[in-house]
């Protein structure tokens, strides 16, 4: 019984992602800012849709960012680190406007998070 009830939620959730993402489209000078949230971490990566390529991309898994300040990657303070991260590594490749594709998520708390923390570091959207 469960079973079924979990996948019928990873169904719904799927539904969501597609038709969300039916409107967005990332291009070179405006990628597509993906984000994806798990229990434990979150990732956020930089998508060009034209050329099927990632950009950029940073999580709370990568060593890059873990460090001392970050002991759990599945709260509001870690969304935060990696929004300004993504940010960070937006403006290296000159990159000021994005489209954000929350991945079907509702916009509240880490994923509102997260984007607020890209926003302040700098990209637009």
């Amino acid at each position: 019984m469960a079973a079924d009830k979990n996948k019928a939620k990873a169904l719904r959730l799927q539904r969501r992602k597609f038709s969300g993402r039916k409107g967005l489209f990332g291009s070179p000078e405006r990628p597509r800012l993906s984000v994806f949230r798990s229990s434990k971490h979150i990732y956020a990566q930089l998508v060009d849709d034209h050329a099927g390529k990632t950009l950029a991309h940073v999580g709370t898994a990568a060593t890059e960012v873990r460090g001392a300040e970050l002991k759990n990657g599945g709260n509001i303070a870690a969304a935060k680190l990696i929004g300004k991260a993504i940010a960070e590594k937006a403006k290296a490749l000159g990159i000021t406007k994005v489209a954000f594709d929350r991945g079907g998520r509702i916009y509240h708390g880490r994923i509102k998070a997260l984007a607020d923390a890209a926003r302040e570091g700098g990209l637009q959207f």
